[in-house]
């Protein structure tokens, strides 16, 4: 059974901390859900990433990376190199400038490109950390399923962050695809303001992560 012991809460705390010089997107799309992941979740996500000996000497993909907050909080923790994939061309730009705000000692490699379809393939076991879009938006419905698809096919494990009642269709899927849900937690996510159908400054979401084991 793994510990959180002080010092790892502190470490999880100090990981938090840098992440918070990443910048978000400079022209948010609402048809792309490009809402930032708030560091304190990058950082919790990867923290138990890192417990559970899922990043150290490993190669980390992140999903749908958009400027870059858990592809960088990954290559703060040891991998073996960070492959980060985004469709939008303008979030690459800016997860490279924040690479190298961070400046971690770990290789990063950006790809634009559809993050349902990458054209990236492991020999070795891989570790996969997604934010993907809930599919709030019209006609994205189920969006997270393509980048769960891709996980299952990339992965020996993975991390992501879904809408609070997902739990149904995570397991399922997960059983489906040769998979198995071993840990779930609530979060809450932190959304400013920044599309024209919001109405409130900012507001908490409630989410869940899940990770997953793949055959």
């Amino acid at each position: 059974m793994t510990t959180t012991t002080p010092e790892r809460m502190a470490t999880k705390r100090s990981l938090a901390t840098k992440l918070g010089v990443v910048t978000g997107f400079e022209d948010p799309r609402a048809a792309l859900e490009q809402y930032p992941t708030p560091p304190d979740l990058a950082a919790h996500v990867v923290h138990l990433a890192d417990l559970h000996d899922d990043i150290a000497g490993r190669t980390v993909v992140d999903l749908g990376a958009g400027t870059g907050m858990f592809s960088l909080a990954a290559a703060l923790r040891g991998p073996a190199r960070v492959i980060g994939v985004e469709l939008d061309r303008t979030a690459v730009t800016t997860a490279r400038e924040n690479e190298r705000r961070i400046a971690a000692s770990a290789p990063v490699h950006w790809i634009q490109a559809d993050a349902t379809r990458p054209p990236v393939s492991f020999p070795e076991p891989a570790t996969v950390v997604m934010n993907p879009p809930f599919g709030a938006q019209d006609g994205n419905r189920n969006a997270d399923r393509g980048f769960l698809v891709t996980a299952s096919e990339l992965a020996a494990v993975s991390y992501s962050v879904h809408n609070a009642g997902s739990r149904g269709f995570i397991e399922a899927f997960a059983a489906d695809n040769g998979g198995e849900v071993t840990h779930a937690f609530e979060a809450d996510f932190a959304v400013d303001a920044q599309f024209d159908h919001h109405t409130a400054d900012a507001r908490d979401v409630d989410v869940e992560v899940y990770r997953a084991e793949w055959a």
